[in-house]
């Protein structure tokens, strides 16, 4: 009886066999997809060589995108350059009109004079359009910007605007210089008589 055991281990045997076929069988099947493996970590190569090409410059496009939109202020508090130069006027346009007749910048400096205002504009919308030359978290530069804006007798429609320094009056009087304003073109041209004529009476009051 003993000795009948192994016979039936012969029969396992057998089994045995088939258990080594079905290893052989999974060893092609996991060198097919070792192959397939292989192709698709090569196509996933491919992919992300060409995809790390084509991703790294859309973002840089986008950097210009917001740093074009910070050098432009803060839109929602002062106006855009966009809008300025939308509302303008051309050169053609603004010799149409008899305000423009025998227009003069006048001499640089940080005032700058603005008149041929609507009767509707009020230090707001001045503050709206102006306020963009204007660095806000310097105090120099907040203490110097002044709007002056005259409401009553002969001086009605005209405005005097301080601005920090020569530099940002002179891109205030080339980029507001004909825009319209509550359907009127603004005037702007550099101060003249504002500053000298307070300096001179007060050299007077000093002799």
């Amino acid at each position: 009886d003993v000795f009948e055991q192994p016979q039936h281990v012969g029969h396992k045997k057998i089994e045995f066999h088939i258990t080594t076929d079905i290893p052989a069988v999974l060893h092609i099947n996991s060198e097919k997809e070792e192959k397939n493996g292989k192709n698709l970590y090569a196509s996933t190569e491919e992919i992300n060589n060409t995809g790390f090409g084509r991703i790294f410059p859309a973002p840089s496009s986008n950097d210009k995108m917001e740093t074009e939109e910070e050098e432009d202020e803060i839109p929602s508090e002062f106006i855009s350059r966009r809008d300025l130069e939308k509302n303008r006027l051309s050169r053609e346009e603004m010799e149409k009109f008899s305000v423009f007749k025998n227009y003069e910048p006048g001499d640089p400096n940080c005032r700058i004079y603005v008149k041929n205002l609507a009767k509707q504009v009020q230090e707001k919308d001045l503050k709206f359009i102006f306020g963009r030359y204007v660095d806000f978290q310097s105090e120099v530069e907040r203490n110097m910007f002044d709007i002056r804006l005259m409401k009553e007798g002969r001086m009605k429609g005209q405005a005097f605007i301080g601005l920090p320094n020569e530099k940002a009056a002179a891109k205030a009087l080339k980029e507001a210089n004909g825009y319209v304003l509550f359907e009127k073109p603004m005037v702007v041209q550099f101060a003249r008589s504002a500053r000298p004529k307070q300096d001179a009476n007060e050299g007077k009051r000093k002799k």
